[in-house]
């Protein structure tokens, strides 16, 4: 029986920014507690980073679509607002790659 090796090299997709930016806003809402919603929007933040949003990225796409609800309902700071709209210009890119065969 043979054994899977390690891959020596990593494709660096669209995904993986779709993730940096979602790992970037969720420190900034961690770092500035006490608007309203934080704590509402850190737990669906957590949800858009789970597993099962990264292979339904419809369901990453709603849960997108609570958290900047939730952010745009309080006095959030310049910081997580900036982050915010790098994670849907992402989210937007990664759909229309997908929907043109870019990734799989």
């Amino acid at each position: 029986m043979g054994f899977d090796t390690e891959p020596t090299f990593y494709e660096k997709t669209i995904l993986s920014d779709l993730q940096g930016a979602w790992q970037c806003l969720r420190e900034e809402v961690v770092e500035h507690p006490g608007f309203e919603g934080w704590e509402r929007a850190l737990f669906h933040i957590d949800e858009a980073m789970s597993w099962e949003s990264v292979r339904n990225l419809g369901q990453m796409q709603r849960s997108l679509i609570l958290v900047r609800n939730l952010l745009h309902q309080g006095d959030v700071p310049d910081a997580v607002a900036e982050c915010l709209d790098a994670v849907s210009e992402l989210m937007d890119e990664t759909l229309e790659a997908i929907s043109k065969g870019e990734i799989g």
